[in-house]
C-alpha cells in the first residue's frame, strides 16, 4: 500500500497549486508536432512548439533517420566510452563543431544534460559561477550540482556583473570564475549582452559559457547567438540542443579540443547514460546539413515571427522586450493567464499558460512561438482568435 504521509502530502500540494493557477495539463499529441496539431479529434493552430525552421517534420529528416536505423539499429546499446559510439556519432560531431565555429564538440542526450554534464565537469567548491537571474532551470542545476559558489548578477545587468565579477576575483577566493547565460532568454526572448559580457569577462579573466539553445537556427544566420555577435573565437563554451531549431533531440557543447577531450572523461552523463539513438543522430546530421546550405527555412522564420509581433501589438498585448520570435503576452495574474489560455484552446489556438515557477510570480504569460512551418493565413486566424480572447477576457474582469 502506498504510504499514507506521501500521499496526504501529494494531495493537500496539488490541491494547493490549483488554487493558486499553478497547475498542469497535458495533452497529448494525435500526430506531428507542426504548424498545426490534433488532440482529442480537435485541430490547433500551434504556437507552443519549439520545432522552430519546421525540420522536425521534414521528410528530408524523417528519412535519415529511418535509413540510420535499418544500417545501425534502433538503439546505440552502450555509453559512448563503451562501445556506443559509432561513426554516425562521430560525424555528427564534426559537423556541429563546423557549425559553431569551434575545433571539437561532444554530443548529449539532451540540452539539460549539457549543463548537468559540462558545468560540474570544470567547476568545483574552490570556484565561482556568475550566473544571470533569469537563466534556464538546467543551468541552476548545473551550477548547484557543480558545488561552486554561486553569484547571481540582475538580468543583462552589464553594471551589476562587472561589479560582482571584480569583487569575486578580487576577493581571492576562488581557483576559478565562470560567468554564465543564455544566448536568448527562453520565457521573454530577449538576447544576452555577449559583448559587454566578453569584455568584461577578459577584463578579469573569467571562463565564459553561452547556453544558446533558443538561439542556435535562430540567430547568425542559423549559426547562433554567438555568430550573430563574431564572438565564436572569444567563448569558451558553447552549449546548444538539438531539439529545437535542428527539429530532432539531443544536446552538444563546442569549444577548444582540450575542453571537449576532458568532457569525454569527467562528464558523467557522457559516461554513465546510453548514447544518441542512431536514426535521431542521422536526422540531427541531416537538419544540420539543411542549415548549413539554405537560409530558407530562417528566412521564413523571421517572416513570420515579425509579422506575428506586430499583429500582436496592434491589438495591445504587452511582448516585453522581446527580440526573437519567442513572443510573450505577458498577462500577470497567474488566474487570468490560465483563463486565457483556455478561451484560445477553445477557440482553436494551442498557446500554453508559462507561470511560476518557469517565470516569477505575478509574470505569467502565454508564450508563443510562430515558425517558419506558419503560414500567413494561420498566423492571421490566431490573431483573430487572440483579440476575441481578450476582449472576453476584458468583459469577465468587468463584469
Amino acid at each position: 500500500m502506498p504510504s499514507g504521509v506521501l500521499r496526504s502530502f501529494l494531495e493537500t500540494r496539488l490541491a494547493e497549486l490549483e488554487e493558486q493557477g499553478l497547475g498542469n495539463s497535458i495533452e497529448p499529441l494525435e500526430g506531428p508536432n507542426g504548424p498545426v496539431i490534433t488532440i482529442n479529434g480537435k485541430s490547433f493552430i500551434n504556437l507552443s512548439s519549439n520545432n522552430y525552421l519546421g525540420l522536425a517534420t521534414d521528410e528530408r529528416i524523417i528519412e535519415a533517420g529511418i535509413q540510420a536505423m535499418r544500417i545501425y539499429g534502433a538503439g546505440a546499446g552502450a555509453v559512448r566510452t563503451i562501445n556506443g559510439t559509432m561513426t554516425l556519432h562521430a560525424e555528427l560531431e564534426e559537423k556541429l563543431a563546423a557549425f559553431k565555429g569551434t575545433e571539437a564538440a561532444i554530443a548529449y542526450q539532451s540540452g539539460f544534460n549539457c549543463n548537468m554534464a559540462a558545468i560540474s565537469a570544470v567547476m568545483d567548491q574552490h570556484d565561482a559561477i556568475l550566473s544571470d537571474e533569469l537563466n534556464h532551470a538546467s543551468i541552476i542545476d548545473g551550477c548547484r550540482l557543480s558545488k561552486a559558489k554561486i553569484i547571481r548578477y540582475r538580468h543583462s545587468d552589464m553594471d551589476d556583473l562587472n561589479r560582482k565579477a571584480k569583487e569575486a576575483v578580487e576577493s581571492g577566493r576562488f581557483a576559478k570564475v565562470m560567468v554564465i547565460t543564455d544566448g536568448v532568454f527562453s520565457m521573454d526572448g530577449d538576447v544576452a549582452k555577449l559583448p559587454d559580457i566578453v569584455d568584461i569577462a577578459e577584463r578579469y579573466g573569467l571562463i565564459t559559457y553561452v547556453d544558446d539553445a533558443h538561439g542556435s537556427g535562430v540567430l547568425g544566420k542559423g549559426a547562433g547567438t554567438v555568430k550573430h555577435f563574431g564572438l565564436s573565437e572569444r567563448i569558451d563554451f558553447q552549449i546548444g540542443t538539438l531539439s529545437k531549431a535542428i527539429g530532432v533531440v539531443g544536446g552538444y557543447v563546442a569549444g577548444t579540443k582540450p575542453l571537449i577531450a576532458w568532457l569525454k572523461v569527467r562528464s558523467r552523463p557522457f559516461l554513465f547514460s546510453t548514447s544518441l539513438p542512431p536514426a535521431a543522430v542521422a536526422s540531427c546530421i541531416a537538419s544540420i546539413d539543411i542549415l548549413r546550405n539554405s537560409t530558407e527555412a530562417y528566412e521564413r522564420l523571421w517572416d513570420n515571427a515579425n509579422y506575428f509581433k506586430r499583429g500582436l501589438t496592434e491589438l495591445g498585448f504587452d511582448i516585453g522586450a522581446s527580440e526573437t520570435p519567442i513572443t510573450p503576452c505577458i498577462i500577470g495574474d497567474e488566474k487570468k493567464t490560465q483563463r486565457f489560455s483556455r478561451i484560445l484552446y477553445r477557440e482553436g489556438v494551442y498557446a500554453k499558460a508559462i507561470v511560476f515557477p518557469t517565470v516569477p510570480l505575478g509574470t505569467g504569460r502565454v508564450r508563443n512561438m510562430p515558425t517558419a512551418a506558419h503560414t500567413r493565413e494561420m498566423l492571421d486566424r490566431a490573431l483573430e482568435i487572440y483579440a476575441a480572447a481578450k476582449r472576453e477576457l476584458e468583459r469577465e474582469d468587468a463584469g
